[in-house]
């Protein structure tokens, strides 16, 4: 009789693993019924085809030796198939009775927790197995798991993220002298040599830093300078200021203080020329005064009336060459 390997400790097609030592035997050992297909005979029908014998558990497998019901002719079809390979799995049906989420039992490509205690209830015969080391799951009522990918299950949890192991692939690579995984290249541009510390790259990336800031900072004092002085040369007005402040910081000093030389000097209304008042004739000087206009009728009519309130002198003289004699007293 060919013997078959029932259940090992390798991860299954359910994504979880059954740890040998934990199968509880006693029960099953009182009634060894070997089925098919796992098909009990709820319908009457589907009756057990044999026994299995000399169950022993080798190097972590559970082994055994399944013996055919000679009085069942189907019994008897499925032997032939068996003993002339045809038909090679055998398959566990275990009821979990207790599981793992401990990382030290759990294998790459396990998603459930490990089984680390169950009951065998019956083994088969089958056609095609779940997997190399084909199990059928069940619980409590003897009725099968579900376990569908991604679908939870009381009697058999699936693993969290921090209970799967890392892959060889998974795992960070760390440089233990520098954690940072600076190249060559970006170490040299901080003065450092190759295989410097994380505390000597860190030094060098605040003093980078501090040199940065005091930079910016230079910046913003020189073009607040310059920006104040054009308020003060009457290129731009007080107002303007923060605009200007933010295109030097943009663009820069030197541009900034271009500009502001191509710019003229901005004149307000009652800057326009006093028409000679500061430079009206003073009394026994005997220096001709600076004329703007040469007769009154020169002077903007809108200006008329302010020469006339503020430099009467010069509004007469500018009536006299306009008409050609003394301007009357002014009221």
């Amino acid at each position: 009789m060919k013997e078959v390997i029932i259940s090992t400790e390798a991860v299954n097609s359910y994504g979880t693993r059954v740890l040998t030592s934990g199968i509880d035997l006693s029960q099953y050992e009182r009634n060894p019924v070997l089925l098919w297909m796992h098909r009990r005979a709820w319908n009457g029908k589907d009756m057990p085809i044999g026994r299995m014998e000399n169950l022993r558990v080798e190097d972590g497998k559970l082994i055994g030796t399944p013996v055919f019901d000679q009085a069942d002719d189907f019994a008897k079809q499925i032997e032939s198939k068996w003993e002339n390979g045809f038909l090679r799995m055998a398959s566990a049906g275990l009821e979990p009775q207790e599981t793992s989420p401990d990382p030290a039992l759990v294998l790459p490509g396990q998603t459930r927790e490990t089984v680390t205690r169950c009951k065998l209830v019956e083994v088969s015969i089958v056609d095609i197995g779940s997997n190399d080391d084909a199990l059928q799951l069940c619980g409590a009522d003897a009725k099968l798991l579900k376990l569908a990918a991604g679908e939870d299950s009381p009697a058999l949890p699936l693993l969290t993220l921090a209970d799967t192991p890392d892959t060889p692939e998974e795992k960070p690579i760390e440089n233990p002298n520098n954690k940072k995984e600076m190249n060559k290249e970006q170490l040299q541009l901080l003065g450092l040599p190759e295989g410097a510390t994380d505390e000597q790259i860190t030094a060098a990336l605040n003093l980078m830093k501090t040199k940065a800031d005091s930079a910016d900072s230079l910046q913003l004092a020189a073009v607040t300078q310059t920006v104040d002085q054009a308020i003060a040369d009457r290129k731009i007005l007080a107002e303007q200021r923060d605009h200007f402040i933010k295109l030097g910081k943009s663009a820069g000093v030197e541009m900034l203080a271009d500009t502001f030389k191509t710019m003229p000097q901005q004149m307000k209304p009652t800057d326009t020329i006093q028409l000679g008042k500061d430079t009206a004739p003073t009394p026994g000087a005997g220096q001709a005064p600076a004329k703007t206009y040469k007769k009154l009728g020169d002077v903007p009519e809108s200006e008329r009336l302010q020469l006339r309130k503020e430099q009467p002198q010069e509004y007469m003289r500018l009536y006299k060459e306009e008409y050609g004699h003394d301007c009357p007293p002014l009221n």
